[in-house]
């Protein structure tokens, strides 16, 4: 009986996403991953102006008690809290919003259209729907229907 990684990162979320903005912080996104046989709660945390080290600490000590006492991870697990760096994932609809005119990567829950990837031009995000400029054409998908998005860089 393991927890599955998703169930976990959206328990995670729920339980620290209230405690992480009274410390002035934003959310960005967790993470449950394993790597090289250990289990890894990767925490981002964001604010204006960047995050510092202390920041992360802080977070860490606030957040690690809390998941614990909960009892949302079974088994030994490594908790790291960091900044979402480049790769920043895109998860509500400001997010979206800020990344207008970006190019973009989405991974849809269901196949659209016979694919769940798409790469293009995020055009608009209007009332839960954003508008991607592929290649192929364009296509709209409502944010409920995403698992992952993040920002593409030129050099990637």
């Amino acid at each position: 009986m393991g927890h599955r990684p998703e169930n976990v990162e959206e328990d995670v979320i729920r339980l620290i996403e209230p405690v992480v903005e009274d410390l002035g912080l934003e959310l960005v996104d967790v993470e449950y991953v394993t790597e090289r046989g250990r289990w890894i709660l990767r925490v981002y945390i964001d604010k204006t102006g960047g995050v510092t080290v202390d920041d992360c600490a802080l977070v860490s000590n606030e957040i690690g008690d809390l998941i614990d006492v909960k009892d949302i991870i079974a088994g030994h697990y490594v908790l790291e809290v960091s900044s979402p760096g480049l790769n920043r994932p895109l998860r509500k609809e400001k997010d979206f919003i800020w990344a207008t005119g970006k190019r973009i990567k989405v991974r849809t829950k269901m196949p659209v259209e016979g694919r769940r990837n798409f790469t293009g031009l995020l055009r608009s995000c209007q009332k839960g729907v954003i508008r991607l400029d592929l290649d192929s054409g364009e296509v709209e998908l409502p944010l409920g229907d995403l698992e992952k998005a993040n920002l593409v860089y030129p050099y990637e």
